[in-house]
This record gives C-alpha cells, structure tokens and sequence, in this order.
C-alpha cells in the first residue's frame, strides 16, 4: 500500500523575496535528516505557461529540470539542499492551470458545465498540489505559494489551499506563513503591525496559519513573540524567528534552533524524538566560513545587474569552494564593458575567467575579447553554453584565421557557420518549452581534463539551447590543439571542448551549474577553482 503523504503549504505576506523558498528548502531539509522522504513544489500566480520565455531581468535564471521543464529558480534552491532531482511536477503556474482547464474544455471533458474559477481552477490547482503526494514516493510534500498573501493573482491559489486543508484535516496538512517584522530605527523598535495585517488577509481568506516564520533584522524578544501569538491566533512555540543569515546555508541551522521541524511534527501528531542528522551540512558550513585560500573569479555575462540571472552558477562556486577549502570571490563583470582597449585592466588581476550563458547578440564581442585573453594568458578558463559557443569563435578567428567566423544566431549569413542551428530547430515557430532542453548522455574521452574532472567516461548533464557546434569544423579545431573531449553518443553534438596546451581551459553545451548541490559539488566547477587556486600560487 503506497504512503499516505502529509502537506506543508508556505505563503508569503507583507512583501516579496522574502525568502519563501529557502525556508521551504531548510524545513525540508531538516525533515529530510529525520528520515522523511520529502519533495518541494513552487506554485507560481503569474499567467506565463513557465518562465522559459521570460527575460532574466524580469525574473532571474530559468532553471531546467532532468525532464526538460524551465521553471522558476526557487526549484534550484530545493535540488541543492535536498540532493533531489525535480521535474515539471514541481513548478507549476497559473498561466498552465489555465492552459490545461481551457484544453479540457475545448475537449468537451466538462460535459458542458460553464467553466468557472471556483470550482474548475481551484480543483485543478489542488490536482497539481496532490499529484507529487500520490505517486506514494513521499512522506510530506512543501508547497510554496509564490507572491504575496492578498495579491488578486494569489487569490485562485489561496482559495484552492483553504479547500486542500478542509479535505485533509488538521492533522496532514500544516500552514506556515512566512512574514516581515520591520525595524523602525527612528523609533527604535520592531514592529508587529505589518504581520498582523498579512495574517488578518489570510484569515480573511479562511486559513488559519499554524506556524508563523518573523524575518526581521533583529533578534524578537519574548515580548514580541506573545504578542504575535496573541494577535495572530497561534501558540508562542510557533512563532519562528528568521533573523537574516550570513548565508542562506545558514538557515536549515538557524531553523534547527528555533524548532521549526519540530513543530511541525507536533501538527502531524509524529513522534520526533530523535534529532535531525545534519553533521554532514554542518561540516560544509565549516569549510565555507574557514577558507583557508581564497581567488578571485570573473564571471563575464550581460544580465550582471541581476545577480539571480546566474544564480546556479554563482551557488557552485560556494559549494566548490567549500570543498576546496577556499573563499571564491566572484567579479561581477559586464561584457558590453569589453574592449581591446579595457580587457587587460578588467581582468588581469584575475585567478579564473568563466564566460557565462545568455542569448542573442549584445554584448558577444566582450565575451570574445575576455576568452582570448584568458587563452592567450593562460588563465584558467571556462565558458558555459553560448561560453563556448565564443570561445570556439574565438579560436577559430585568431588560431585558425578564420576572421568571419560566427553564430549564426548572430550573423545568419556568416561566411563560416561555427555555431549553426539545430537541424530538429530549424523548422519551430513557437519559443516556449521548445528548445533542446533536459539531460542528455555525454561519452567522454579517456585521458583529458574532462575525464580527469569527472572520473568517469560516462556523464547525463542538463541542457538548453538551440544553437551547436559545426561539426564540418571540428577536425580543423583537433587539428590545432582545440579538442572535443565529450560528445552526445546519438547525435554526435559536440558537448565538450577542451584546449590540449593550456593549463586549464573548458568549454560545455550544457549547463553543468544546475546539477550541483551542497552535498555534491559539480567535478568540473571544483577542478576550475583548484585551477585557479594553481594559477594564483603560480
């Protein structure tokens, strides 16, 4: 008989980017190192089928799943601190609630019922929040509501919580409601009204939180937390602090201390009378906190003003660094900065250059500039997705003398195509969910620096793109020294090249940021920090 799972909704009040997503990722965790089989989803309110199409200003990064979905960033944080996999499950938006009751519709499957919020989106929102709880695979399953309690997008969401906590007693299902304790410094005070207000929309709305989760910049007094207790109808053991974190590594520690865990098992009436085992998460704390070296990396990309646009990638430099032992000082740089001219000062004081993804055309020649000068200097290098795509430009207009070489993507009538189009892309209209997306096999050649990174001739890693490497072109790469030390073993796509006399200079199609986790550091980001760590010393 398959397992009956308990449900954990987290809802968000006062204001965004709260941090929703890491407290659902640290409870998780916490329930996790207890022994539960735990899953988080993300419930987006915005009318985008997914984020695939969204600019990363708009949004941050675009985070791919093994099964080729494009969700929201929030799954990222769930896979690195749970060492899961997610997949299309686990992210959903209101923009496909709406696709699918419309397709239900058009297919006659409501028997001609006029198709209302209440109860044909609401019922397919709770479809969604119990599909991961009924394949049997998982004791609790987290869903995180995103926005705000009281947005009008929210509100389907809200209501289809209401109806999911009526259907499942008081006993498997559980609402934290993350909120803001503001610090007034003119007053110099913490103030409780903004929360009150939050949890009064959410009563309003019929749900009473069980746990309330206070971000604030300061530590909440007793006096505080009754009056919370008081105002918000929950008992004063529930009322969490979540003071702001050296790092969001932290926050499964500081949940730890304030019991969050624990409360929630006595919601679901569960014995808990052992602790979490989290020795594993706290010696990754201590490596990060106790470097013992420390580098200097430039990450060269064109949404640098929004951090979250690589927020994998800057996530996997934590975890590598803690397993190197060293603090990985990013440099955030702007490619459109780049000139023949500014390369030199950029970058010259760098320990590593890693050459980011992206699409389209601003700012490519910057990133052409900084890989030549990584190649020709000898810095260690690395280029992700359309990294590679410029530094394979790179080589072949300033190594091969091929001076019109170019991405089709940016020149389509280019006198050397090195970047073409996918065959199987050529003929696509639509740009949603439609590029080459998900985990692919990669064969690796035995004896280069991929192999030695991954210690294994065999690898799946995610991708997303619609532009590759022009394989008419490839013997002339091989030919001066520009190997292709990984290739799909189907569709021959070269996936990885590497420069033979270089001391450390890779290149990947895919995006090898968003199978890192704390637990399991991606081999390619740990061998590029100790690269750069090599370089420093050199």
């Amino acid at each position: 008989m398959a397992r009956k799972a308990k449900y954990i909704f987290v809802t968000g009040g006062v204001t965004s980017s709260l941090g929703k997503g890491i407290i659902a990722a640290s409870l998780g965790k916490l329930l996790q190192a207890r022994g539960f089989s735990v899953t988080i989803q993300k419930f987006d309110p915005y009318i985008n089928v997914d984020p695939g199409t969204l600019n990363p200003y708009e949004h941050g990064e675009c985070y791919v799943t093994d099964d080729g979905a494009e969700t929201d960033l929030d799954l990222g944080h769930y896979e690195r601190f749970l060492n899961i996999r997610t997949s299309q499950a686990n992210n959903v938006t209101t923009g496909r609630i709406y696709y699918d009751v419309i397709t239900k519709e058009r297919e006659g499957e409501y028997l001609g019922k006029t198709v209302q919020v209440i109860p044909h989106i609401t019922d397919e929102i709770k479809n969604n929040i119990y599909k991961l709880g009924e394949t049997g695979k998982y004791d609790i399953v987290i869903t995180e509501i995103g926005g705000c309690v009281g947005d009008i997008e929210s509100l389907p969401f809200i209501e289809a919580v209401r109806q999911t906590r009526f259907e499942l007693g008081p006993t498997n299902c559980v609402s934290i409601h993350l909120t803001l304790i503001p610090y007034l410094k003119a007053a110099g005070e913490l103030k409780t009204k903004p929360t009150q207000h939050s949890v009064k929309d959410l009563l309003e709305a019929g749900i009473q939180p069980d746990i309330l989760v206070c971000r604030s910049e300061r530590a909440l007094n007793n006096e505080i937390r009754k009056k919370l207790a008081l105002f918000c109808n929950v008992p004063i053991n529930s009322v969490i602090e979540a003071q702001d974190a050296e790092t969001i590594y932290d926050v499964p520690v500081m949940m730890r201390k304030e019991k969050l865990d624990e409360r929630v098992l006595s919601k679901f009436k569960i014995s808990h009378k052992k602790d979490p085992k989290i020795e594993g998460w706290k010696n990754f704390l201590g490596k990060l906190k106790n470097p013992t070296e420390e580098v200097n990396i430039g990450l060269i990309g064109k949404y640098v003003e929004l951090k979250d646009a690589y927020k994998s990638i800057a996530e996997s430099f934590v975890h590598a660094g803690a397993e190197n032992e060293c603090r990985v000082n990013v440099k955030w740089l702007h490619s459109e900065d780049f000139s023949k001219d500014t390369v030199e000062r950029n970058l010259k004081d760098l320990d590593g250059i890693l050459v980011a993804p992206g699409f389209g055309d601003r700012g490519i020649d910057g990133k052409i500039i900084a890989v030549q000068y990584a190649r020709e200097n000898k810095i260690p290098f690395f280029g992700i997705c359309l990294g590679l795509q410029c530094a394979m430009v790179e080589f072949a207009r300033n190594v091969l003398g091929l001076k019109k070489a170019h991405s089709v993507e940016m020149n389509s009538r280019t006198k050397h195509p090195l970047i073409d189009l996918m065959e199987d892309q050529k003929n696509i209209k639509n740009k949603g969910g439609t590029m080459r997306l998900g985990a692919y096999d990669c064969l690796i050649k035995k004896g280069t620096k991929a192999h030695q990174a991954y210690g294994t001739t065999k690898i799946s890693e995610r991708h997303r793109h619609r532009y590759e490497f022009n394989n008419k072109y490839l013997n002339e790469f091989e030919a001066a020294g520009m190997l292709a030390s990984g290739k799909n073993p189907k569709t021959n796509l070269v996936e990885i090249m590497e420069l033979a006399d270089h001391p450390w200079f890779m290149a990947c199609q895919y995006h090898p940021e968003l199978k890192s986790t704390v637990l399991n550091p991606h081999p390619l980001f740990i061998k590029f920090v100790k690269a750069a760590l090599a370089h420093k010393k050199n």
